[in-house]
């Protein structure tokens, strides 16, 4: 056996998978631990089946499963410590037999592609649930189907029966999605159009990345009035578009591009940097002094900002850490991937309905003829100019809609607007990929068509298990016309590859003037 496998992330070597290291910078150790976590979870599924678990075994499965994507958790100790919570967990329920870890990636290849595409799909959605639990929503069948999920994966289906668990899935994460729309916009209101700087002022500052809201609200709270300035950084880009975020005078603007960029971008820097989610690269010795993690993340050596008991966290060590740091000393005119210096946010689903009226008016005389979804997860490996060079190629008569951090490859360009709507309109997060769908059947509704015969196109980009599970959602919801890119998923084999392309028209990414010419016909 190699001492590790892993083929969970689109830069997974040789397009295979990783056997020696993580390409994400996860050890051999790690690795085995979160397969070991896993195969636990699985265990405790099989012995809650009939009961009913507790609150601490949901958050148990959502935590352990949400620990085990791509770019979270690199500390052995804290894999660990949440095996030794599931065990202890399991055993109140009489305990069941956990899943042989070493046998998670292993058997028949198509079989291994199908279990394998569910768990990282659950992965993906546990994410979800995790930031919509912290808010206080949860939904009871979402929670049970971590379970459901868990345990079919301990068990021998039919090629069939998988690919029907999948599509059940995508239906239940479209639930999910939804569940923690509900809770981001109940909690600070529904985003508008907010244009972003990317100019870093001087004086103290902390840089937040993730996706975790709540967070991000609670040291605005803690450091208002002390003279430190909140930087947006990554995923955390949108939150600027949230009534209750915004009013915050001091969130000023957005730090920096994409997470893949990080090792370049936190080099040195005067100030702190709050990871509330992935994605943590392996930070340098030249600035890992004022990295610090909350949440699920951890790395080996940082600071970590544990849960509070109130549900308020103390943010203290971040805060003293911008104060004695000190910030630049002079104006920073920072830029985006092409230079520009601004990104606007906040097109999500209650904005663009809000101006469905024109915009079907423009669908109707002509003046938009296609829309495109560019998004999805950035990444470090060649190819993904892709997403800037297509972007730039569009005619002028089409609508971008993006979301994810994959928007970085072209969030700050000015290609225009179309009667006085941008023609790069950011949804939001990844998980805002709910908003998309909600703006694509309002759409289908107006025109009294199906949403597969609307002039859209979804061009995604993909990186890790978040993507999975939208896919999935995607998939499940029938809707077709899905590029796909840079490479594809290691864990597609070949034969469900082609099921893939057959049945939902999922297509890989060639060259943007290739596929502009396809689609536009």
């Amino acid at each position: 056996m190699s001492d590790m496998f892993c083929f969970q992330c689109e830069q997974t070597v040789g397009g295979k998978g990783c056997t020696k290291v993580g390409a994400c910078g996860k050890n051999a150790v790690v690795s085995n631990k979160q397969d070991e976590l896993t195969a636990a979870t699985i265990g405790l599924a099989r012995a809650v089946d009939g009961k009913t678990p507790s609150k601490n075994a949901d958050e148990l499965m959502m935590k352990s499963l949400f620990t085990e994507v791509t770019n979270v958790n690199f500390d052995e100790n804290r894999v660990e410590e949440l095996i030794v919570e599931v065990e202890a967990e399991k055993a109140l329920y009489g305990g069941a037999e956990n899943y042989p870890w070493t046998e998670l990636w292993t058997g028949n290849e198509d079989i291994v592609s199908l279990r394998s595409t569910l768990l990282l799909g659950l992965r993906g959605m546990a994410a979800y649930a995790y930031h919509a639990h912290v808010l206080g929503k949860d939904d009871p069948e979402v929670t049970s189907w971590f379970y459901k999920g868990m345990k079919a994966l301990g068990e021998e289906h039919s090629v069939e029966e998988w690919l029907g668990l999948l599509m059940e899935f995508g239906m239940v994460n479209l639930k999910c999605m939804g569940l923690l729309d509900e809770a981001n916009t109940g909690a600070y209101g529904h985003p508008v159009p907010t244009p972003v700087t990317t100019k870093i002022e001087s004086g103290p500052f902390i840089v937040v990345t993730g996706h975790d809201l709540l967070d991000l609200k609670q040291l605005l709270d803690q450091t208002e009035g002390k003279g430190i300035n909140i930087y947006t950084h990554g995923e955390m880009l949108p939150a600027h578009g949230y009534p209750e975020l915004k009013k915050y005078a001091h969130l000023k603007g957005n730090f920096g591009t994409a997470w893949q960029n990080q090792q370049k971008e936190f080099e040195n820097i005067p100030g702190p940097v709050l990871f509330t989610t992935n994605c943590l690269m392996p930070p340098k010795n030249n600035y890992k002094d004022r990295i610090f993690t909350t949440a699920v993340v951890a790395y080996p050596e940082l600071v970590h900002i544990p849960d509070g008991e109130s549900g308020v966290k103390d943010f203290s060590p971040v805060i003293d850490k911008a104060l004695e740091l000190g910030g630049f000393s002079e104006i920073q005119n920072l830029t985006g991937i092409n230079g520009g210096d601004t990104m606007t946010t906040g097109f999500a689903r209650n904005t663009v309905l809000g101006v469905a009226d024109t915009v079907i008016d423009a669908v109707k005389s002509g003046a938009i003829k296609h829309f495109f979804l560019v998004g999805g997860c950035d990444g470090a490996k060649p190819g993904r100019n892709y997403y800037t060079e297509f972007v730039e190629q569009t005619p002028k008569d089409t609508v971008i809609l993006t979301l994810a951090c994959g928007k970085f490859r072209f969030n700050d360009m000015n290609i225009g607007e179309i009667g006085g709507l941008p023609r790069i309109m950011d949804m939001g997060q990844c998980n805002d990929a709910y908003s998309a769908i909600q703006v694509a059947v309002a759409l289908s509704q107006a025109f009294e068509c199906e949403v597969n015969e609307l002039p859209l196109t979804l061009v995604l980009s993909w990186y890790e298990q978040k993507a999975v599970c939208i896919l999935l959602t995607l998939l499940a919801l029938g809707i077709k016309n899905i590029y796909i890119g840079p490479t594809l998923p290691a864990f597609f084999s070949p034969t469900v590859l082609n099921v893939l392309v057959e049945k939902f028209d999922l297509t890989p990414i060639s060259t943007p003037e290739a596929d502009l010419a396809a689609i536009l016909g």
